[in-house]
């Protein structure tokens, strides 16, 4: 048999965590309400594009990095906008965004030359990004407004369709002041320009009160919060209502008592005080657990809480099981998710957050969907 390692991915938990969100942002109070690009980068999150089609069904659009996922969507079947959030990154690319109806961000000179030099059959619509402080991706403030003309010039022959603003926060989950000032400099960039707006991430989204501040038909971009992380350091997901969705789970392989004053593991990094019941759980580094998840980072036996002792092996952890008397080998563990610790709480001791151990989870760790109802694909094209 296979090792007990399983990656459980909830598609209903995905529905979930978007209904949450829209419901935060204020759905159905009758007044003009963002729309939603959910972000499915990174394989949504690890969870997979096809459960994120699936799951995000009812989202107004679906935001991602790579062509490769965006075009898988049209496969899946989705009809909606498309967005990819870097752009694109060489004039073959341009064709593709054509064929398969993908929006696109531009944030540089060479993307609206590219675009300059390049023929569609069918109008892309675009945002325009601006950098109002994070410093990544985006034109400064004194370079936007000529740089929106000219994406107004090529909506105008053609090319581009409707044309938007956005930035990105870089303290949105931690500093409102930081915020607030990006959202000047946002405002004070492109007074005037016409088009939709888009400038929330997760905890712009979940910040009460923020995206109704933004003026203007909005789209929200939420990421994290719809895999049922949080955003933020001292506000849990499941206190904003929202469900994981992805549950990491295993067995003990191995139990024993290790006698007072013994170590553990590589480096005896944890060593017992007192004669001390141990349980090994076939899950480890190469498996995308954090190796530097120190002694007492939460994991849960047989349904009961306990913590991980020692250094965590490539193959293996090591979990105290003096608060489970009753494991044994062949009882089941939960890393995070349901019935188990947050992916945050995990995380948090390891000194990183959810969206990295989400998106760590490795290749070689099964995948069960629940829930799912997905239709196979079609041969023919979208």
């Amino acid at each position: 048999m296979p090792r007990p390692i399983l990656a459980t991915i909830h598609v209903p938990a995905l529905s979930h965590n978007l209904e949450t969100v829209a419901r935060a942002l204020g759905r159905g109070a009758g007044a003009s309400r963002p729309s939603i690009w959910a972000v499915i980068k990174a394989n949504a999150y690890g969870h997979g594009i096809d459960q994120a089609v699936e799951g995000f069904a009812q989202a107004e659009g679906l935001a991602m990095l790579d062509l490769d996922e965006a075009v898988r969507c049209r496969e899946r079947g989705w009809s909606g906008p498309l967005l990819l959030l870097e752009g694109f990154f060489e004039p073959a690319d341009i064709e593709v965004l054509d064929h398969y109806r993908i929006g696109t961000t531009i944030h540089c000179d060479e993307q609206l030359e590219m675009l300059e030099a390049g023929q569609v059959r069918h109008a892309l619509d675009a945002f325009v990004k601006l950098d109002t402080g994070m410093h990544r991706l985006g034109f400064r403030p004194q370079a936007y407004r000529a740089a929106y003309q000219r994406a107004l010039d090529l909506r105008d022959g053609g090319v581009l369709g409707t044309v938007g603003k956005m930035t990105h926060f870089a303290r949105a989950d931690d500093d409102p002041a930081t915020t607030a000032a990006q959202l000047r400099v946002f405002a004070a960039a492109t007074e005037g320009l016409p088009g939709p707006v888009s400038v929330c991430n997760s905890a712009a989204t979940l910040t009460e009160g923020l995206a109704a501040g933004v003026p203007g038909e909005q789209w929200v971009r939420p990421g994290i919060c719809l895999y049922g992380g949080s955003p933020f350091d001292e506000r849990s997901a499941g206190s904003m209502g929202l469900r994981p969705a992805m549950t990491l789970s295993s067995r003990l392989i191995g139990a024993h008592t290790v006698p007072a004053g013994e170590g553990v593991g590589y480096g005896h990094r944890f060593v017992a005080e007192r004669p001390t019941r141990v349980g090994v759980v076939a899950c480890g580094y190469a498996d995308g657990y954090p190796r530097h998840a120190p002694t007492g980072t939460p994991i849960t036996v047989e349904g009961v809480r306990t913590r991980v002792l020692g250094r965590v092996s490539m193959d293996m952890l090591v979990a105290d099981l003096d608060p489970v008397p009753q494991a044994r080998v062949g009882s089941p563990v939960v890393l995070w998710g349901e019935g188990g610790p947050s992916v945050d709480e995990v995380a948090r001791p390891c000194g990183t957050i959810g969206y990295e151990l989400l998106c760590a989870v490795a290749p070689r760790v099964p995948r069960r969907v629940q829930g799912a109802g997905i239709a196979p694909l079609s041969d023919e094209g979208p």
